[in-house]
Parts: structure tokens; sequence; C-alpha cells
């Protein structure tokens, strides 16, 4: 993964809105489709490690506008980006210290894993910025992944913290252990 760890997008205000972009190639003719599918579980102050106060994922979005899926692909085909998150960090109720955003793949077809799917990438940005960039090759036989964290600070500004770490869930299950310690 590459980017560092950085508070900021300009002069130590904190990261105020930032983009999670996933891309992948569609499956061999004849194949099940590889549908990769962002999620964002978003954690309390008063329980950052422990259940998720709410997800976001395909056909959802938080409640409170401040998280949304802005483009689901279940193919992977298309030009550029198959699936958007929006994050407005700057936006969500201070209440949240804690969001973790994974890639699980869609086991309905039976089970692959990212080594399985060609041409896997995610980015994270802010405006023009890249924060961070990977290809899964380090969690090449996982069905899920963890990519980015953002956390708030004791100041109240997000910082983020590249994470890319293997589970071998499918989708629900992965939702339920993504953001644990």
């Amino acid at each position: 993964m590459s980017g560092l760890n950085k508070e900021a997008g300009s002069l130590s205000k904190g990261l105020a809105k930032v983009q999670v972009s996933l891309r992948w190639d569609p499956s061999p003719m004849g194949t099940p489709d590889n549908d990769l599918d962002l999620i964002a579980a978003t954690y309390t102050a008063e329980d950052p490690y422990g259940k998720p106060a709410y997800l976001v994922h395909f056909d959802s979005r938080s409640p409170d506008g401040t998280i949304l899926l802005n483009r689901d692909s279940r193919t992977g085909m298309g030009l550029g980006s198959d699936e958007v998150m929006t994050l407005e960090l700057d936006r969500l109720s201070p209440s949240y210290a804690r969001v973790v955003v994974g890639v699980a793949i869609q086991q309905g077809g039976g089970r692959k894993t990212f080594g399985d799917v060609a041409n896997t990438g995610v980015r994270v940005t802010e405006g023009y910025n890249e924060l961070s960039a990977d290809d899964f090759a380090a969690v090449a036989g996982a069905t899920a992944a963890t990519v980015v964290e953002f956390v708030r600070t004791g100041r109240g500004t997000w910082e983020y913290r590249p994470t890319v770490r293997g589970f071998d869930a499918d989708p629900a299950a992965f939702a339920a252990v993504m953001g644990s310690a």
C-alpha cells in the first residue's frame, strides 16, 4: 500500500471528504460474475472496536447521509472504478470515533478470493490527493479485506491509517468482524 499516514488534507485541519474507489475485471465468459462490495462500518466513541453502530454497503447509506455508496457494480464491467464510496468525515457526528472500510467478495457462485479476480485495486483519495492504493496481492487468498481505517483524534480531526488485512469470511460474517482490533 502506498501513501503516508496523513492526518491532514492541509495544515492539520484533518481529513474532510474522502473517496474510496474499487476496481476489478469481469469474470471470464461462462463463469460466475465477480462481485466485490465496498462496506463501511462506523463505530462510536464509547465502543470503537465493538459492534458497528451502522454499516454502509450496497442498497444502503448512513442515516445522516455522510457516507454514501455512489456507484455499485455486480460484474466489474465498465471503465474506471466499479464502486465508489464517499465519506464526509468532517460532517460525521462527534459521537463516532472510527470508520473502517473494507471489501468483500460475494460468494454466490462458489468460493472466490482476491487472487481469483483479475486486476483488483483500491484507491483512497481526498480531492486530487491519493492517500493510499493497493492491489490486494498481499491478501490474495482472502475473500474479504479491510482497506483503510479513519480515526478521530483527540483534537476532533480525522486521520487515516491504511490497513489491508485479509479475512476468510462471507460478506455478512466479515461485516461483523472487520473492525476488530
